[in-house]
């Protein structure tokens, strides 16, 4: 009896694993050469001041969207230069890097050690646009990254294309042309 009930936990184990294992998005990505912000300091969640080391330091965004509210965790791995100081920020519905305490959720830097960043059991709904907001410690810390989100659902990159003003511009000058086009045939 002892054999079977040993037997059926390590399936157990083995099934809760790969389901895991199975639910894991990789994304990667990189700051060098990215726009640069005055990033806040890590917390749950962080809180004023805005960090005096990391003053302009590179940035890049990853939206992102669940299928299925739960439970997420989130590891950054830099891969490029190896082990450089990543910093990870997690936001909620936008991101406006002038307005770093603004719909933010959760900060985290060397998680286990450098070159590592991340935090687990973060509370996700689907259908809510996310922000990975991927930094560096310092001013000079940049490189690329590995990002693997792991949860209840499945994370899925999201596109969130607000067009420049002169494109704008140029489509209101179109939709005014074309009216008064219209006008003239049908005077």
């Amino acid at each position: 009896m002892r054999r079977l009930a040993a037997r059926i936990a390590t399936t157990a184990l083995a099934v809760t694993l790969f389901t895991q294992v199975a639910s894991a998005q990789m994304f990667s990505g990189t700051t060098a050469g990215g726009a640069t912000w005055n990033r806040p300091v890590g917390g749950n969640p962080p809180i004023a001041p805005l960090s005096g080391v990391g003053t302009n330091v590179a940035y890049d965004l990853f939206s992102f969207q669940v299928t299925q509210s739960g439970t997420y965790d989130f590891l950054s791995t830099a891969t490029a230069p190896t082990n450089w100081d990543n910093y990870l920020f997690l936001y909620q519905s936008s991101f406006n890097p002038s307005s770093q305490f603004t719909n933010i959720i959760i900060g985290n830097d060397d998680f286990l050690s450098i070159g590592l960043a991340g935090f687990n059991g973060v509370a996700l709904n689907a259908g809510t646009d996310y922000f990975i907001v991927t930094s560096g410690f310092g001013n000079d810390d940049a490189g690329t990254y590995e990002l693997r989100i792991t949860g209840d659902g499945t994370a899925f990159e999201t596109q969130d294309v607000v067009p420049e003003p002169a494109t704008l511009t140029l489509l209101a000058s179109g939709l005014v042309g074309l009216a008064a086009a219209r006008r003239r045939r049908e005077s």
